[in-house]
């Protein structure tokens, strides 16, 4: 698997941000992928390892099959007879493998959305943390200081607790440091990621 090079370079912030992340993956068990969302909706953080082998994995494939296969004629006709067809992409959403980063980013933002519209009716306040228990997995989505969301998917056996405990302290530590730079930083090397 090839590593992202946006996840070396960048200001020290998103390098520790990213380490942050990657740190929470890494020792919570039971977690999944996680996203960092703005309060816009985008993506500015993700820490799918699955995707980004996948993603490899395309990019080697798209790299092998362009040097093996001869392109279209050069007086812009047909290609030669005989041309193996280009292969059928099986489609699991729309733009990516099922429960992607990319995915998780898209169902934070709009439960956010939906939890700030529930707190404004029913005069609840802050919203804190939305936690979802699935019958195959856990969702888990915490407000950041700055309006951004921090979304986890994990496991259905998982210990919420533990991974609510985990969130916390990213929160803590990511919240003061989340500046309206920062995040155009981040949004500007997920962007190249893709």
């Amino acid at each position: 698997m090839n590593a992202s090079t946006t996840r070396t370079t960048g200001s020290r912030q998103a390098r520790n941000l990213r380490w942050l992340l990657d740190n929470l993956v890494d020792e919570v068990p039971g977690i999944l992928s996680v996203a960092v969302v703005s309060s816009d909706g985008l993506l500015l953080l993700s820490s799918d390892p699955k995707l980004n082998e996948a993603a490899g994995e395309a990019a080697e494939r798209a790299a092998e099959s362009a040097a093996a296969e001869p392109g279209p004629s050069a007086d812009g006709g047909e290609d030669p007879p005989g041309r193996a067809a280009p292969p059928v992409r099986k489609e699991s959403g729309q733009g990516g493998p099922k429960g992607s980063s990319a995915d998780l980013a898209t169902i934070v933002s709009g439960l956010g959305s939906l939890t700030l519209g529930a707190s404004k009716l029913m005069d609840g306040g802050e919203i804190r943390q939305t936690m979802i228990a699935m019958e195959e997995g856990s969702l888990f989505v915490m407000s950041i200081s700055d309006g951004s969301l921090l979304g986890v998917h994990a496991t259905p056996d998982c210990d919420m607790s533990v991974i609510a405990y985990h969130m916390a302290l990213f929160v803590g530590r990511a919240g003061h440091v989340l500046t309206p730079e920062l995040r155009n930083e981040l949004r500007t090397s997920m962007e190249l990621d893709q």
